[in-house]
């Protein structure tokens, strides 16, 4: 076992402070990962203040992380020491049902996939998440981040970078498609650069034209205000594909109006609220609603290739560990541009 420093929440809605947690010894499979970097995504938040449920305090919150391998297993083959690799979203899963034989360890049926945090581990142990010095993984769980990218940049590409490329990439963004982006954001803006590199033509859909300039430098071709009513009239009918990130509620039936007929509007954000659906809004036109969680492991690292050959890192702004609380309330406020990142020597 080795004591490292962390920032953790000791309950529900209480702010986050620094403490000290125990890491596993390295086993015969794992990778000790000394953190450089540590993205703040908007799931932390809920996780932290119960926004989804009941959950696990204290809590070590944390699914984007890239730092530098400091150890290793004698089992391991992926990784050596000195290797820079990336943790997101998820750290172990049953390795035997038919999505995680097929590389879609998220969808892991036999009890779910084990979380970066807020979850109880194999051993049964909580297990905390990247805002913290070291963590130790199973090098199955592990990816590598090319030398492309660095790693402040990349840390955010764990959550926020491959849950939007998963579903424009199973929905087929490129060329001759037009994708709507909803929310521009953490989520949103990595969306953005991802459909643009993959050739798509790129509309945002944001509240206001506030980030209007940004969206553009960023890869988007249209970026309209939801704010405005007549966004919906001009766009009705228009897109293959929207990928929403947004975690508020939505008028769903206005969003899936502006698809073309067999189109589809695929979820990445989740709101703590339940939504209201008049089902005519996809029966009329053949149209999906759908969702989208991550992606597995080997698409992950798909992901982190394709971003580090077309040179698409996270928008980033640098904090310290102690910057943590003022953060949270300026990602509610929607105030950042566009994925805080912790500079974890600072814990």
């Amino acid at each position: 076992m080795t004591t490292v420093a962390a920032y953790a929440a000791p309950a529900a809605k209480a702010p986050l402070e620094r403490t000290t947690i125990e890491r596993r010894a390295v086993g015969e499979a794992d990778v000790l990962i000394d953190i450089k970097f540590a993205g703040i995504c908007h799931s932390d938040i809920h996780q932290a203040r119960e926004g989804w449920g009941e959950a696990i305090f204290p809590m070590v919150p944390g699914h984007e992380i890239a730092g530098v391998v400091a150890e290793v297993g004698p089992g391991v083959t992926k990784f050596k020491v000195g290797d820079r690799v990336g943790v997101g979203c998820l750290v172990d899963s049953c390795r035997e049902c038919e999505n995680c034989r097929a590389g879609q360890e998220q969808y892991c049926v036999n009890g779910g996939f084990g979380a970066t945090y807020n979850a109880i581990g194999r051993d049964g142990t909580p297990n905390y998440g990247g805002y913290s010095q070291k963590i130790v993984v199973d090098e199955n769980y592990v990816v590598r981040i090319p030398d492309g990218l660095s790693l402040d940049v990349a840390a955010p590409l764990l959550c926020a970078g491959i849950t939007t490329y998963s579903p424009l990439k199973r929905w087929n963004a490129g060329p001759g498609k037009k994708v709507a982006i909803l929310g521009m954001g953490g989520l949103g803006h990595m969306g953005v650069k991802i459909a643009h590199a993959l050739g798509a033509e790129v509309t945002v859909l944001s509240q206001s034209l506030r980030k209007k300039e940004d969206g553009l430098k960023l890869g988007a071709d249209h970026y309209y205000a939801t704010s405005d009513p007549k966004t919906f009239e001009e766009l009705r009918g228009t897109f293959d594909l929207i990928v929403s990130t947004v975690s508020a509620p939505l008028d769903f039936n206005a969003y899936l109006a502006l698809l073309k007929p067999e189109g589809a509007l695929v979820n990445v954000g989740a709101p703590e609220e339940p939504i209201s659906l008049n089902l005519f809004s996809v029966i009329g036109g053949g149209k999906t609603l759908a969702g989208s969680m991550i992606g597995g492991i080997r698409e992950t690292q798909e992901m982190l290739d394709f971003c580090a050959e077309h040179g698409l890192g996270a928008e980033i702004e640098l904090i310290a560990a102690s910057e943590i609380n003022e953060a949270y309330e300026r990602v509610l406020a929607s105030d950042v541009r566009y994925r805080f990142v912790i500079d974890t020597a600072t814990i």
